[in-house]
């Protein structure tokens, strides 16, 4: 059996050439998405890490200001603000640059649904705390912010009516 081959198949003196340059250009097509992918990754890794950053100076503004309670009270008209204080110079309270606000809802009457509290005995003075926390590292104009608010109601006792 004598096979005889076509012209062409016997010209193979440039197939592998063809080919491992088909592979190359596959290999770097994969190697640019791997660029890009991790690139976006890191970009991605770090917006996270700068809302986190942003949710706990947040928070710690709202935590700073819980901690004095004469700041809940309806007639201080000027609660003690930590962020501002003359001593913060020497010993900073406030090292999350957090902005908080204190607002005393006067008609608000009532206990907290849901609490269980029988409103008999007591009086109930509602505070919102509105906190505002940003990014502590990045300094371009996308910097992360956050605003945390968080209802605060203070129970007062009453007198029990003669008993």
């Amino acid at each position: 059996m004598n096979i005889k081959k076509s012209p062409l198949l016997k010209n193979e003196s440039g197939a592998a050439l063809v080919i491992a340059l088909i592979m190359m250009i596959v290999l770097t097509l994969i190697g640019l998405a791997s660029i890009f992918s991790s690139t976006f990754e890191m970009k991605l890794s770090g917006r996270k890490r700068g809302t986190t950053d942003a949710f706990y100076a947040a928070y710690s503004g709202v935590q700073v200001l819980k901690i004095n309670v004469l700041n809940f009270s309806p007639i201080n008209d000027n609660p003690y603000d930590p962020f501002n204080d003359e001593d913060a110079n020497t010993n900073p309270i406030n090292p999350t640059n957090a902005e908080a606000t204190i607002t005393y809802y006067a008609s608000q009457k009532g206990a907290p649904r849901g609490q269980g509290i029988s409103a008999t005995h007591f009086e109930f003075e509602h505070f919102l705390i509105e906190s505002t926390g940003y990014d502590q590292t990045d300094l371009t104009t996308g910097r992360s912010t956050c605003v945390v608010q968080e209802k605060v109601v203070r129970v007062i006792p009453t007198s029990q009516g003669g008993q």
